[in-house]
């Protein structure tokens, strides 16, 4: 049971460090807390008094570590099966208004203060009464079960989260809830002791997916810490480098003019086109490094109430020149009002749908959608292009990361979209697969961008226009 010990409380000390402000992330902590400490009182009971007791007897410190084990025993039996249940309802969120949301957190407890005050007190042969406790504590655990099961996620690039926490949670609480609170309501005591091979499985499942796809935003959380400092590092290498260039380039033109005045005066033709030759470069080279610098520099976000869906139409209708054989699809949740920044959001939209484009080569599918779901509006950009393996999908957001090769480009399409994003307090994310296409997730939270649904009869009314959109693109186009 030490092992059962230290891995929960290193689990729930992971989650909390990874995002403390997270009430799924809180409360699924407080799940792993309450199985650490009946795992606690198993190893005070089994190992440290025992030893105490044989080794160094001292009554006081004995009976504290038994009223240390019996609130940790307590805690975990009466703590798990509600704080599960909590984890489920911050995961799955139900919307609830004024007193309710802090009604039915207390309403829950009533079993457990009920349990508290009028069964028999903790002894270490029957903890709890199990065979009263389970009537309420099983309907817990299999709620919140099913919450958690059946919970959609939205869009497919989270849908790999969303199952590891239903491999890592749900088997292992359920095995937890069998072991420790079915089997002693029949007569079967101390069945905890097989908790250990569960939870083993359950930590081993939690590390390989917080490693491999992430696990409540942690991956996540620390992939978007390292693309972040990325981006800082380059808007201030790009920001030195543009303005040593643009110094050295003015010095540059301003004796290349002088040169070639005195050539042009002593009639030396081909001096005068050697100079022509490096004045050339040079502002070629500037207007590199300026094209990279307006891709990187720090964005100043200028909101303004925007009808998303009309943003998403606008940009992709200078594009549709370029569809070529691309069959373009739009499936736009229509009236959505938001306060974003227009250009730069229809920016990052159009280098999305351009990357999208020169995936598919001039042939495919290419998929626009805007989705709405409860807490987000999602815009989606989906290709059937060729795909990326693994390791190219994982490095598409970094910068000057590209695979077009010698195609062109600089590699900053992506981080730009994924800056821009971030800057209206969203989240961009990437689904690829070889052979399969790409998919990029734009989600901006309806509360950081204010976003107003318009009245029954102005959405009814944009979207009958969605059935034209593709054919009026085209013939504008």
């Amino acid at each position: 049971m030490l092992f059962v010990w230290i891995a929960l409380w290193a689990v729930a000390l992971i989650l909390l460090l990874a995002d403390p402000r997270s009430a799924i992330n809180r409360r699924l902590s407080a799940v792993a807390l309450c199985g650490g400490a009946g795992a606690l009182a198993a190893t005070l009971s089994e190992t440290f008094i025992p030893y105490i007791h044989e080794n160094r007897p001292h009554a006081g410190l004995e009976n504290t570590l038994y009223s240390v084990q019996a609130a940790a025993s307590l805690t975990s039996y009466y703590g798990l099966p509600y704080f599960f249940l909590l984890f489920a309802l911050a995961y799955r969120p139900v919307r609830l208004q004024g007193a309710l949301r802090w009604s039915i957190p207390l309403l829950m407890l009533l079993p457990v203060a009920y349990c508290l005050a009028f069964t028999p007190p903790y002894n270490e042969v029957r903890p709890i009464s199990h065979s009263l406790v389970v009537w309420w504590a099983v309907p817990y655990f299999l709620l919140a079960a099913v919450i958690v099961l059946f919970k959609k996620t939205g869009y497919r690039s989270l849908s790999h989260t969303h199952w590891t926490i239903c491999l890592a949670v749900l088997p292992t609480v359920l095995m937890s809830m069998v072991m420790s609170y079915v089997l002693p309501s029949l007569g079967m005591l101390r069945m905890w002791r097989y908790n250990v091979w569960f939870v083993g499985i359950g930590v081993a499942v939690f590390l390989i997916g917080l490693f491999t796809y992430g696990f409540l935003g942690m991956r996540l959380l620390v992939d978007r810490r390292r693309l972040d400092s990325t981006l800082r590092a380059v808007t201030s290498g790009t920001a030195i480098l543009h303005h040593a260039i643009k110094n050295d380039v003015g010095k540059m033109r301003l004796f290349t003019e002088k040169m070639k005045s005195y050539a042009e005066s002593t009639n030396q033709p081909e001096l005068v086109e050697d100079l022509g030759v490096v004045q050339a470069a040079s502002s070629h080279i500037q207007e590199m490094i300026s094209r990279v610098h307006r891709r990187t520099e720090d964005l100043e976000i200028r909101p303004q109430d925007v009808n998303l869906d009309e943003l998403v139409r606008e940009t992709i209708k200078p594009l549709v020149p370029r569809l070529g054989k691309v069959q373009l699809e739009l499936d736009l949740a229509d009236g959505w009002s938001c306060r974003v920044d227009p250009a730069q959001t229809s920016e990052a939209l159009g280098n999305v749908v351009s990357n999208a484009l020169e995936a598919m080569n001039g042939r495919g599918v290419l998929v626009v959608a805007l989705k709405e779901g409860k807490r987000e509006l999602t815009l989606e950009v989906r290709d059937s292009g060729p795909g990326m393996s693994r390791a190219q999908a994982v490095r598409a957001l970094e910068p000057f990361y590209t695979t077009k090769g010698g195609m062109g480009g600089f590699g900053l399409g992506l981080p730009y979209a994924y800056h821009v994003v971030r800057k209206h307090g969203g989240a961009l994310h990437l689904r690829s697969k070889a052979g399969e296409g790409t998919s990029v997730y734009m989600v901006f939270p309806k509360k950081r961008v204010q976003a107003v649904k318009a009245s029954a009869a102005s959405s009814l009314s944009s979207s009958s226009s969605v059935s034209r959109s593709i054919r009026e693109f085209r013939e504008e186009g």
